[in-house]
């Protein structure tokens, strides 16, 4: 309570991850735990602009979640395929690390079919697996191969001490398609 026995209002928590946009008209995919539970969600643009977004649905099972923002024509990160990727193969994690801007790093695919068992029973995990460093902040964002397509969601990684030690975890591109494109037709995924 603040003086004179007034509620004081609670203090404001603030979540900070990366997203893709997928399409055109403001879809953008990104980590259902960065948006869970959130009542206001923004988007920041790589030109620094702010804009409000909607949550369109969300699958805590894949850890995945789509947002819109309504900004006009915007650019698009074109899908790759994610069975298509071989172990070895050249990667990009692209994301917003500890907020620090936009980054680039670069890994290889390390292993395809991963489980973290972070997710409990209800989780569905078939992750691409990557040194790439991902860090706090990168969940949400773009796991791309060398011809520019998008071909995983930055999701997790493995570290006792909570820093890239070169174990991270994307959901696939094929994966995500498919929740996806359940998430803006229904607001949920069926499985």
């Amino acid at each position: 309570r603040g003086r004179g026995g007034r509620q004081m209002p609670a203090p404001t928590q603030r979540g900070l991850g990366s997203g893709v946009i997928v399409n055109q008209d403001g879809y953008i995919l990104t980590n259902n735990h960065i948006v869970d539970n959130a009542t206001k969600i923004q988007v920041e643009l790589s030109d620094r602009r702010i804009v409000d977004a909607k949550l369109i649905g969300a699958d805590p099972a894949s850890d995945l979640a789509v947002i819109k923002i309504e900004n006009g024509r915007l650019p698009v990160l074109p899908l790759g395929d994610s069975n298509a990727m071989r172990v070895g193969d050249v990667v990009l994690a692209v994301g917003n690390p500890l907020g620090v801007g936009q980054t680039v790093t670069m890994g290889i695919l390390s292993a395809k079919g991963r489980s973290t068992n972070v997710g409990g029973d209800d989780s569905y995990e078939d992750f691409l697996q990557t040194d790439a460093p991902i860090n706090q902040g990168n969940s949400g964002g773009a796991l791309v191969n060398t011809n520019g397509e998008l071909i995983g969601i930055n999701s997790q990684i493995m570290s006792p001490s909570g820093g890239n030690i070169g174990i991270g975890f994307a959901v696939p591109s094929n994966m995500a398609k498919n929740v996806m494109d359940q998430l803006v037709v229904n607001g949920r995924a069926h499985r």
